[in-house]
């Protein structure tokens, strides 16, 4: 939180510009009440100018501010700004700069303006790989950029990584570049500056793309139910268990349906299922067996139950039923192969 009224601040940082130029600055601000910002296409039709031509205007009025004594009253306050920016940070998304800093949300627009008239912050526009940001160092700028980058570049692509672990990790590429020892609060708010790194619901952190960290729908909310569960759950428990973790109300008919098409999930029992990163293969009981056999060669009846029932909830009754059928052969010594 700032220490000043940034509306008073604008306000009076205005007040010696002539009065087109004034208004200019406040439509492409969005300084006025409403708190809108024009584009210079819809300001230039206003005036009967072009969109360049009022470009220039607001790039006049912003040096007249620079150069204005309402500026070098206002010194220590754009200080006091960049203190809190470094106290911040230094390096941060303009969406994490006007959370930390506005009071409201009406405060938004002209801490946006005090950013760019003040010559303190350097601001970088939003592109493929980064949000719109400022700083006030360009050095560490561009060290934690490339440290995000190469932060990204080491990512399994759906990997999901405690928060503490994902720290460590970015503190390390920090380190190649440099950067050694800020504190976890300070660099979480550089992971917000990246589009392509970010964090799920349950606070684990990924690559953006991932279906894990960008939840959008009930099969994703379903597999970090499962995730954070950690051993295979009936499809009603999972509905439940969405509810209670992301608050979102999710019918287990519809969850039951979702679990079905995504091959995230494996059917190890009557309506259980479990993730298929666990090590559990999809298929049908026979399908098992036929796996197992194939991986480990011939085995005893006792063998295949024991490992089958890592994989599937089922009787013991049941895979010895399954052993009986034309896919496998009883050899001399009692253990099953597969049929020729």
């Amino acid at each position: 939180m700032l220490s000043f009224s940034v509306k008073n601040v604008t306000k009076e940082l205005l007040s010696e510009l002539p009065e087109r130029s004034r208004r200019v600055l406040i439509d492409r601000f969005g300084l006025s009440g409403k708190g809108e910002s024009r584009t210079l296409d819809a300001i230039g039709q206003e005036y009967g100018i072009t969109r360049e031509r009022i470009r220039q205007i607001e790039n006049h009025g912003l040096s007249t501010v620079r150069d204005s004594d309402a500026y070098e009253t206002h010194a220590p306050t754009l200080e006091d700004l960049k203190r809190a920016l470094a106290s911040l940070g230094g390096v941060l998304a303009e969406e994490t700069v006007l959370r930390e800093t506005a009071k409201n949300e009406a405060d938004h627009n002209h801490i946006v303006f005090l950013l760019t008239v003040g010559h303190h912050f350097d601001f970088r526009r939003e592109d493929a790989d980064f949000k719109t940001r400022w700083h006030i160092d360009e050095q560490l700028a561009e060290q934690v950029e490339q440290a995000l980058t190469a932060l990204y570049e080491s990512l399994e692509t759906n990997r999901l990584t405690p928060e503490d672990e994902f720290l460590q990790l970015f503190a390390k590429h920090l380190k190649q570049q440099g950067v050694k020892n800020r504190p976890d609060d300070v660099m979480t708010r550089w992971l917000l500056i990246s589009k392509r790194v970010g964090k799920n619901p349950l606070g684990e952190w990924g690559r953006q793309e991932s279906p894990h960290v960008r939840i959008k729908n009930t099969r994703d909310f379903a597999y970090l139910t499962l995730k954070r569960h950690g051993s295979p759950m009936h499809f009603t428990e999972v509905a439940k268990g969405i509810e209670k973790l992301f608050g979102r109300e999710t019918h287990p008919a519809t969850t039951h349906n979702e679990l079905i098409k995504d091959n995230r999930f494996v059917l190890v029992g009557r309506g259980l299922y479990a993730l298929k990163e666990w090590g559990y293969e999809p298929g049908v009981v026979r399908e098992v067996i036929k796996g197992i056999i194939e991986r480990e060669g011939p085995l005893s009846r006792e063998d295949i139950i024991e490992r089958v029932k890592r994989e599937r909830y089922v009787k013991d009754a049941t895979i010895s039923v399954n052993l009986q059928n034309n896919m496998f052969t009883r050899l001399s010594d009692g253990r099953y192969s597969l049929a020729k």
